[in-house]
């Protein structure tokens, strides 16, 4: 008999911070830490809470993106992302509240694959679809391109 996963879950995540710039993560059984880098009075232990959110999307594109794939029976052979964003931080700099911080992301995804490009069509579209990260950002009013560059080997 197959165990079926539930639906909705609880995540819990704690932060311990230690200074004004620095958290510490703690996720099941992994730390991690977040920080501001020196010329903003961190030590650069870690990326930034903006830069973390940026990564976020990354990751999750990778794994809903393979996910994608898998359903679609599309192999990535290899897999990278590149991303950009236009980012408001005057917000982050209290000079006035920013509805929109992150304006929009450009997301360059290189895969190297033997799928037809109809199958990639469909894994494109699902990944929009999917991706719980991505849609936080596009219901907050964040324009995402994606721009997908495919090597067949």
């Amino acid at each position: 008999m197959a165990i079926k996963e539930k639906t909705t879950v609880t995540q819990r995540v704690h932060g311990d911070c230690p200074t004004h710039s620095r958290t510490e993560i703690a996720v099941r059984d992994v730390r991690t830490v977040l920080d501001e880098p020196k010329e903003r009075d961190g030590t650069n232990m870690g990326p930034t809470p903006t830069e973390t959110l940026i990564a976020a999307l990354i990751a999750c594109t990778n794994v809903i993106g393979h996910k994608c794939a898998h359903k679609h029976d599309v192999e990535f052979k290899a897999m990278s992302i590149d991303a950009e964003c236009a980012f408001d931080r005057r917000g982050t700099q209290l000079q006035e509240e920013i509805e929109v911080p992150f304006t929009k992301i450009r997301l360059v995804i290189n895969v190297t694959t033997d799928a037809s490009d109809d199958s990639m069509e469909n894994v494109k579209a699902d990944l929009h679809r999917f991706c719980p990260v991505a849609k936080v950002f596009r219901n907050a009013g964040t324009a995402i391109e994606e721009v997908w560059n495919i090597t067949r080997p």
